[in-house]
């Protein structure tokens, strides 16, 4: 399974259990997957 953060968004892929695993691990931290986005996309590196 392999997940890609962007700035903007996010691109999961693999099996269909392993994505449904992956966002029931997020949502144990975060309430929506629009707030996990925004944490993970604060925490990258601003291009120049």
């Amino acid at each position: 399974m392999k997940v890609y953060v962007y700035r903007n968004g996010f691109t999961m892929s693999g099996k269909a259990w392993e994505i449904r695993q992956k966002l029931r691990e997020y949502s144990k931290e975060y309430v929506l997957v629009k707030d996990w986005t925004e944490a993970v996309s604060k925490s990258l590196p601003r291009p120049d």
